[in-house]
């Protein structure tokens, strides 16, 4: 909008408030109000807010509280240089609005639908997600019907990321999680051993299939109570069929990739993998000979052969910061183990009221050994009315023989990956769990979850999944400003070893301990990189004629926020 002055020969000049417009290509000018009337102050201040100046509010004007517009900018800037309107849906409509404001406001303040709709409602919004996104008044029901929309559209859409981020012989991840849930009804829902220490309440399965960067492509949910091994076949099905892949290498830990699906998933497909052994098939190697500790005295990594693996490669490997941290751990419970042990034999053999029930002994002796996982490393005897302990110093000796050590075993050929190349291909995987990590606790918040029907749940998952792609990119872009450590892919290229850890690069422990950047730029986490561009709010100031139109203006972008925006390559406020 402007202000223009119209000449007349004999008279006053007429003051016209216009607005251009672009219609078929071309730009055109209308009229929406005549201001000749008005005073010369009035017009004064119009012109002055128009132009992004200083607004003079007097009785003429109503101010309306402002609403955070900084974050909304960010995140919808993000979403569009990402292309994913057009990878939600090709063609614009109400539902695919509706479907972007779940997505961006996962990721802007992670909360209810409920939540969401007061957030975009005309007379509680706080934020200007509605107005962007044409949502304002949306009531709660059109985002539950946006969810159901979204996962009609999943098989589509994973499809599309698919298509852009993988292709031929590259390496995909793959790892579940255990969610829990709120209620008892829904149909997902199961007991079992969840991974959060929430067994008392019903969980689900979710598996999440990403590149080796991490970006997350598919995602799906499984009954609380489903194998892990069984879900592989889903994954593989996926990947051939609707992403139209023929050669690709799944990684996967050891809970997932067992021998029965090498064998009867990914062998009969012709697909690659890597994974590592389990702990007693480790022990197994150990003890036939097919490889001995002092291997570990010169290298910390070396490929071997079995007949038991015929045809696949064992790269056995040692960390030894693992082996210090493991033979802690097995100190201390044992140590704990002893303490408790005792204090039960000791109520055995007390002068008051001891403890005779062998059947009480048994349950407390087991619940102890159950608690700390140390049943292996004692001998019981369990007597009439007491029972005695010892410890077992061979099993103590043959478990230290392991400590640090895990072994590696694939499909890919030499020619293909080296050994070092396979250790940092199966230890991409931490980006799975870091994935995990965002969406169960850091930003997302994937729980609670109170959904009861099924596919409610799995639309949840869909759109933090989403969510959580987003945030990727807005995470990778910003990493100057954050903790991360920028060149953290090349010193692991550069290490020596491809089993030790790699530690902080010396501009990641300067940006830490000074928590500045080397331009002086404030470090913060993700999060609060967020919150501080909600300063940056969108002001409405309304004339109280009726007749004219409210003159919206945002805040001017601090240099830090324009460094953000920079970064995001999202165009500036």
């Amino acid at each position: 909008m402007f202000i223009t002055t119209v000449p007349n020969r004999n008279s006053n000049p007429t003051i016209l408030l216009r607005e251009s417009y672009r219609e078929d290509g071309k730009v055109h000018v209308r009229t929406l109000a005549n201001l000749t009337h008005w005073s010369k102050e009035k017009i004064a201040t119009l012109d002055a807010a128009l132009r992004g100046g200083r607004i003079t509010v007097d009785g003429e004007f109503d101010l309306m509280p402002g609403r955070a517009h900084g974050n909304v900018h960010a995140v919808l800037g993000t979403m569009r240089r990402l292309d994913m309107e057009n990878i939600l849906g090709s063609r614009p409509s109400p539902e695919r609005n509706l479907a972007m404001a779940l997505v961006a406001g996962r990721v802007i303040e992670p909360g209810s639908r409920l939540s969401l709709a007061r957030a975009v409602a005309e007379d509680t919004r706080s934020t200007t997600l509605g107005e962007e996104l044409d949502v304002v008044n949306a009531p709660v029901e059109s985002f539950y019907a946006a969810m159901d929309w979204l996962l009609e559209r999943q098989d589509l859409i994973e499809k599309k990321l698919a298509k852009r981020h993988l292709a031929d012989g590259v390496l995909i991840l793959y790892d579940m999680t255990t969610v829990y849930l709120e209620g008892s009804n829904c149909a997902l829902g199961r007991y079992g051993h969840g991974k959060e220490g929430r067994n008392s309440k019903l969980q689900i399965q979710v598996g999440l299939l990403c590149t080796r960067e991490g970006i997350p492509v598919s995602v799906q949910v499984f009954e609380g109570n489903t194998g892990e091994t069984l879900t592989l076949q889903d994954q593989i099905r996926k990947v051939k069929e609707r992403f139209g892949l023929t050669r690709v290498v799944f990684v996967a830990d050891r809970g997932i990739l067992r021998d029965i699906r090498i064998r009867e998933d990914l062998a009969p497909h012709g697909l690659d993998w890597i994974t590592a052994l389990r702990r007693p098939d480790i022990r197994d190697l150990l003890v036939r000979g097919a490889f001995q500790a002092s291997l570990f005295d010169e290298v910390d990594a070396a490929e071997i052969e079995d007949k038991d693996y015929p045809g696949e490669r064992l790269v056995v490997c040692r960390n030894p910061f693992q082996a210090e941290e493991r033979a802690r751990r097995r100190s201390e419970l044992l140590e704990a183990t002893d303490k408790g042990l005792k204090a039960i034999y000791l109520q055995t053999i007390r002068k008051r009221n001891p403890l005779k029930d062998d059947g009480e002994i048994g349950m407390k002796v087991g619940a102890l050994l159950a608690k700390y996982g140390t049943g292996s490393f004692y001998e019981l005897r369990f007597e009439q009315g007491g029972f005695s302990y010892r410890r077992k110093a061979q099993t103590e000796k043959e478990d230290a023989n392991l400590d640090g050590i895990y072994i590696l075993r694939t499909s890919v050929p030499k020619e293909a990956m080296k050994a070092g190349e396979v250790i940092r291909a199966y230890h991409s995987l931490s980006e799975v769990e870091t994935a995990f990590r965002c969406l169960k606790t850091l930003d997302l918040q994937i729980r609670p979850i109170y959904h009861r029907l099924s596919d409610r749940v799995r639309a949840h998952a869909f759109v933090c999944m989403l969510a959580y792609y987003v945030e990727w990119h807005m995470r990778k872009a910003l990493a100057p400003l954050m903790n991360t450590d920028v060149d953290r892919k090349a010193a692991v290229a550069k290490a020596p070893s491809p089993v030790r850890s790699v530690g902080p690069t010396d501009a990641a422990i300067s940006k830490r301990g000074q928590k500045r950047t080397k331009d002086g730029e404030p470090v913060q986490d993700f999060r609060d990189i967020l919150r501080s561009l909600t300063s940056l709010t969108r002001m409405e100031c309304r004339p109280k004629d009726p007749k004219l139109p409210s003159i919206t203006r945002t805040n001017t972008a601090a240099p830090y926020h324009r460094k953000v925006f920079e970064l995001l390559e999202v165009a500036p406020l």
